[in-house]
């Protein structure tokens, strides 16, 4: 396959196409050498950007290192990963045109900091985290809220703040 690396206006460097991909073309796999997830959580807790694969397992993950790390991330992909005997392949969803840029849903599912989306798709959810794991994260802001208010309720009506008994 013929592939390069570029400008993207996605983030950065992306992925892209020299010929026409027809549709379900295994494009390249996504390559690099396999660490556990809390290998990489020690290995990359204070850098804001990895390109960690998650493997369907959820217990080891791809330290990418290869052309498909590049691939970026788009609400409306023309990609899709797939996990095949243990490796993962960039698979077409559609056929792509020469000079496209090769893109997938991340659909993140873990962590606690903001992942803004820029694909600039009409149905952008603003984020690369999974329209899933955004729900899970606006009912957890949600209980928070309510948790505080039930609190802030319960001082204003004289109540004490109860202290863990000492026995």
């Amino acid at each position: 396959m013929s592939l390069l690396i570029r400008a993207s206006r996605i983030h950065s460097a992306g992925c892209y196409t020299t010929a026409a991909i027809k549709k379900g073309t295994f494009i390249v796999e996504y390559t690099g050498p396999r660490i556990s997830v809390a290998e990489a959580d020690t290995r990359y807790s204070d850098r804001p950007e990895t390109y960690l694969f998650g493997l369907s397992d959820g217990k080891w993950v791809i330290d990418g290192d290869g052309i498909a790390a590049f691939i970026n991330h788009s609400c409306e992909p023309n990609c899709e990963p797939e996990e095949v005997e243990g490796r993962v392949w960039i698979v077409a969803l559609r056929d792509i045109q020469a000079g496209e840029e090769l893109t997938y849903d991340y659909n993140l599912y873990d962590g606690d900091e903001e992942a803004p989306c820029f694909c600039g798709a009409k149905n952008c959810r603003g984020s690369l985290y999974s329209a899933e794991e955004l729900r899970k994260k606006r009912r957890r802001a949600q209980a928070r809220k309510l948790s505080k208010r039930k609190k802030k309720k319960s001082l204003a009506a004289g109540a004490r703040p109860q202290r863990p008994s000492r026995r």
